[in-house]
């Protein structure tokens, strides 16, 4: 420990060595000059320019979330304004003024907590001393955090004094809501919005800091501690320094980062996902089971798994989400393969049951039930009554009916478990195996029950069947090249389709693109897609050709008319050639 004195103050300098108690690692190394603030070099290379050019404005305003450093800029900026010997714009760190400041002992700067000093006589206070010049240096600086805190007549007393203070004068104010502060307090200063820190800027900085601490941490840990810190540095080093402690002198591995943290593993949401999407409750809730007996935190929980769908919707979105997601390969696999198995509505249908859930379960006395109560809304349809949950409850009984399930015994009585009733209103809900809705008669059949009406796809019987028009088998010879001139997520979707036509309607020439499963699902209605590929058709073979997108899930709505395009008769004309074999001399 050191004294030093300057002016009429004496300050202590003390030695944070092993006689100091433990600082947090976001106090330790906080940024001391505007180079090492990381994540605001639009804000950083702003200040730097008015302190190099002696344009130093008279308040500031610092918006943004929590963790941005919004202070911190705010106590650089204070000694870089006050130092004796600046270094670029940014302060020595080594005159009296700037450890005064540092050590939060100079008269110069005062911190205002404007949560617990709110009130009229605090800004009154204020006023009288800012007619006082600083004993030494050339700035008295005020650093009021909160300010949105203000009551109307502390915001109406700083006024006068924000809009005329001395030259000698620089008010700071921090804020996380500026949709609070009054225009005319906005209107009087210069404001700074302070962005979310990228993930990778938090990376790097906490892959310095575990060098700095000699701790020994694998690079998946400290991403998931930058990814949870949510765009708050501050925030990412209290985990770091939670899970440091935990695991003192030992390596800071993935999954016990998440065990000290109470999370979850993205294999975890993944296996969930897919329990929910077969239905199998039983298997879900034994997941759910197993998660809290590892001691997981159910709130976070609920916030991770949104969070997950919330890839998977992006995913499903667009083509170019991949690198916004900032995932690992692996993870985005797997996320793909789930994309395309799932539909847009019931995943919005699963966000938005997840997303009242989290809301709900803050407050709530059995987080379990509330979570459990959720899941059997995912996994049963029929547990809700909006029109989602309904269109979802005819998807399964129309899968049901296609596999054979929902079957009318000969006689014309209904099997037990059958569905004869169909969805009351629901068109396409099928009654006895076949589709209601499709006519007003009923469907012919045999003495066994079968039905001879629609029968799907390619198994109608060769009597409803007609050829292909010569144009559309021409386009499914060259499908492969026609495709191939296509790009992204749209040509994979593309390549794993099948184009089919209508085998029951002549005067339908349209050619039907039947895509496997829900990744094309965003394709479906998109008519500049559409009209891309039918453009490369026509350059391809000189005519026009409509196109219909639809999904193999769907299918069932066009009654079973259509059919694959044989090309047997086609392939032949372009491989049948007469071969002559000339046999050659022998000199023999």
């Amino acid at each position: 420990m050191r004294l030093f004195s300057y002016g009429a103050y004496v300050c202590v300098n003390i030695d944070r060595g092993a006689d100091m108690s433990y600082t947090a690692l976001y106090r330790k190394f906080r940024p001391d000059n505007f180079e090492d603030v990381r994540g605001q070099d639009h804000i950083v290379k702003t200040l730097r320019n008015q302190i190099l050019a002696d344009r130093i404005g008279h308040a500031y305003l610092f918006c943004g979330t929590r963790g941005t450093g919004k202070t911190t800029v705010a106590k650089i900026l204070a000694r870089a304004v006050n130092c004796e010997h600046p270094v670029g714009g940014n302060p020595c760190n080594k005159c009296a003024s700037c450890r005064a400041i540092a050590a939060g002992s100079s008269m110069n700067v005062i911190e205002i907590d404007a949560a617990s000093n709110n009130g009229v006589d605090n800004i009154r206070e204020i006023r009288e001393e800012v007619m006082y010049a600083p004993a030494d240096g050339k700035y008295k600086v005020y650093i009021i955090d909160e300010v949105h805190m203000l009551s109307t007549g502390a915001f109406n007393a700083l006024l006068k004094t924000l809009e005329e203070p001395p030259a000698y004068v620089i008010f700071i104010l921090a804020t996380t809501e500026a949709h609070k502060i009054p225009v005319t307090i906005l209107s009087r200063c210069q404001r700074y919005d302070f962005r979310r820190i990228g993930q990778e800027t938090i990376l790097e900085r906490l892959q310095e800091l575990v060098l700095a601490e000699h701790v020994d941490a694998e690079e998946r840990a400290l991403r998931y501690i930058a990814k949870k810190g949510d765009g708050s540095l501050r925030d990412s080093l209290s985990l770091l320094d939670q899970c440091i402690a935990f695991y003192l002198g030992e390596t800071l591995t993935y999954d016990r980062v998440l065990e000290v943290l109470g999370a979850v593993d993205t294999e975890v949401f993944s296996d969930f996902l897919r329990k929910i999407l077969d239905g199998d409750l039983v298997n879900v809730i034994r997941s759910l089971e197993t998660l809290i007996m590892q001691g997981r935190d159910l709130t976070q929980f609920v916030n991770d798994f949104t969070w997950y769908m919330r890839n998977l919707m992006l995913l499903k979105a667009s083509d170019d989400m991949e690198e916004v997601l900032d995932i690992s390969t692996e993870n985005l696999e797997r996320l793909r393969e789930e994309a395309a198995m799932i539909r847009n509505d019931t995943l919005m249908r699963f966000i938005r049951i997840f997303s009242e859930l989290a809301s709900n379960i803050r407050y709530a006395s059995n987080r379990r039930v509330q979570l459990e109560l959720a899941l059997i809304k995912l996994c049963h349809p029929e547990a809700e009554r909006d029109e989602l949950s309904v269109v979802e409850r005819i998807r399964r009984l129309e899968r049901l009916a296609e596999q054979g399930a929902l079957v009318r015994p000969a006689g014309g009585a209904e099997a037990p478990g059958s569905y004869a009733g169909g969805m009351p209103g629901a068109a396409g809900a099928y009654a006895g195996g076949a589709p209601s809705g499709s006519t007003g008669v009923g469907y012919p059949g045999g003495s066994d029950g079968t039905v001879m009406g629609d029968i799907p796809g390619d198994a109608q019987p060769a009597s409803y069947q007609r050829a292909a028009p010569e144009d559309l088998k021409q386009v499914c010879t060259m499908w492969k090249t026609i495709i191939a001139q296509t790009e992204g997520m749209f040509r994979v979707v593309l390549a794993a389709a099948q184009p089919k036509y209508n085998a029951q309607d002549e005067n339908d020439g349209r050619l039907f693109v039947v895509f496997a499963d829900f990744l094309a699902e965003r394709y479906i209605d998109n008519a500049q897609k559409k009209a891309e590929l039918e453009q490369i058709i026509e350059e391809k073979i000189g005519k026009h050709v409509e196109l219909k997108f639809v999904l193999a899930a769907d299918e069932q709505i066009h009654k079973g008319t259509l059919a694959a395009i044989d090309l047997e008769e086609r392939i032949h004309e372009f491989i049948h050639t007469d071969i002559e074999i000339e046999q050659e001399d022998s000199d023999d």
